[in-house]
């Protein structure tokens, strides 16, 4: 199977189908510039087929045996699992993402999809008492109905199933809309796993088009009750705004600007190791990574010393190289973005320890310090191989510089002492923080989401279970209730 030629369509209601848009998305290799797929994109009327499909199909998943639906989810398993390789492949070519990234990748999606399998059968009612003599109070956890996913190009096949997956186990639907820079990795491919795993048709649809086409529509929709969205902050600020204003919840895991801290005790090897690792895994294309390491002013020298050595040694080139350690960013837009906000930061008086230079999509790592504090590129995402080096003197002001940002999602703190370094972890405000490890963490059973701009909302475990399902109470008298009037 060509993946980019056999699932470069819309999936509607368990059919392959060529888009009715007047336009087309292409879908190319960030690395060499090579065509992949042409995909001509849905129409609002579309949107509408796919959303009823799965409006219909719903209902008759929904009462279907937990533990007849669970046999999907393992099919689904057994074919990532046999596939994996193809898959891996498919994300080198779409993403541009290294080998290490892809497999890390795949890994991590087939963890997601053991924990779906258990959540087919994790929701349980319960019964509560009551003030009142006879009355029997049921609590019933139901699925939402259907769930509109839209999703980002970094990490398209995780970050889909990890909405998907649940959200099928759990008796929903689901329509996804995967970024345009990842038409098949995010959507065909998740598509044609669950076909081949036996999902009926109609529960998973998937959508490749474009807000220039569709306009809200995707969100507005009166059928969805529930949308999931990964993206910037930017688009989830619109997403938010437009779901609430329809009633309908959203889960929002949205940008970062994650601060990686090093304390004076800390083993400043590893550290730079971790920092190496949580600003450059994927090119830094990652929502937790960190934009920020801040190191304590005893060790600066030291780390510094050591930091720049082990960036300055990364290898940027074709991702298919084993020896690679940065690949492309996604296209020549963010390259020229990552340029621009270097050349910016320099002009503001940073210092660049390391500069990296720019060759098509291929930016190689840059390492700046020096920044003044009230600096616009400290508050903000950097969604590539760039790293600002800040230096503090003691714990109170690595805590008011790890705070001094509009995002919270992720963290890290270094240290010898591990209750310490818990200590200071309990002080950031983020949603997330690792004592001892890199900022780039997910995990099935934990849950996941940020704080301040970095959304709202969480997934993962039971944190999954409250955002695809909704509680609806029964109550039963048993005996006559003597009523006022």
């Amino acid at each position: 199977m060509s993946f980019f030629t056999d699932l470069a369509h819309q999936y509607i209601d368990g059919e392959w189908r060529t888009g009715s848009g007047s336009w087309d998305i292409i879908d190319f290799n960030p690395y060499n510039g090579e065509k992949l797929a042409v995909i001509t994109v849905a129409t609002r009327d579309e949107v509408d087929q796919a959303y009823r499909a799965a409006e219909r199909a719903q209902r008759t998943w929904a009462e279907t045996n937990p533990y007849a639906r669970r046999l999907v989810f393992e099919r689904a398993l057994r074919i990532i699992e046999a596939r994996e390789d193809e898959i891996a492949e498919a994300i080198i070519d779409e993403l541009g993402g290294t080998r290490l990234k892809a497999r890390y990748e795949v890994h991590l999606a087939m963890e997601f999809m053991r924990e779906a399998i258990q959540l087919a059968v994790r929701p349980e009612g319960r019964i509560l008492p009551s003030p009142v003599d006879g009355k029997e109070n049921r609590v019933y956890r139901l699925p939402v109905g259907v769930v509109g996913v839209i999703t980002p190009y970094n990490f398209p096949f995780l970050v889909t199933l990890k909405s998907v997956a649940p959200a099928l186990a759990l008796g929903n639907a689901v329509v996804v809309k995967p970024n345009q820079n990842t038409p098949v990795v995010g959507g065909g491919l998740i598509a044609k796993v669950f076909e081949d795993a036996g999902l009926p048709a109609g529960l998973l649809n998937v959508l490749v088009t474009d807000i220039a086409e569709i306009g809200d529509a995707l969100i507005e929709h009166p059928v969805p009750r529930v949308i999931s969205f990964a993206g910037s902050d930017r688009v989830g600020r619109h997403v938010g705004a437009v779901a609430g204003s329809h009633f309908k919840r959203a889960v929002l895991e949205l940008s970062g600007n994650s601060a990686l801290v090093v304390l004076d005790d800390a083993d400043i090897d590893y550290a730079v190791e971790a920092a190496v690792f949580s600003r450059f895994v994927y090119q830094g294309q990652v929502c937790m990574a960190a934009n920020r390491i801040l190191v304590d002013r005893s060790v600066e020298a030291e780390f510094t010393e050591k930091f720049t050595a082990r960036v300055a040694s990364l290898v940027t080139g074709d991702p298919r190289d084993p020896a690679t350690h940065i690949g492309p960013v996604i296209n020549n837009f963010q390259a020229e973005a990552l340029t621009n906000l270097v050349d910016q930061a320099v002009a503001e008086g940073a210092k660049a320890l390391v500069r990296g230079r720019t060759r098509g999509n291929l930016v190689e790592p840059t390492v700046l310090a020096g920044l003044p504090e009230d600096s616009p590129v400290l508050r903000q995402e950097i969604f590539g191989p760039v790293v600002l080096l800040m230096a503090f003197d003691g714990e109170e002001e690595a805590v008011r510089l790890a705070n001094d940002s509009p995002y919270g999602l992720s963290g890290a703190v270094h240290s010898a002492d591990v209750e310490r370094g818990v200590r200071f972890a309990r002080r950031v405000v983020t949603g997330m923080i690792h004592v001892n490890d890199s900022t780039i963490q997910d995990e099935p059973l934990v849950a996941f989401g940020g704080e301040k701009y970095s959304g709202l909302g969480r997934l993962n475990g039971d944190a999954t279970v409250e955002a695809f399902t909704t509680q609806k109470w029964i109550s039963v008298q048993h005996g006559r209730t003597r009523f006022p009037f």
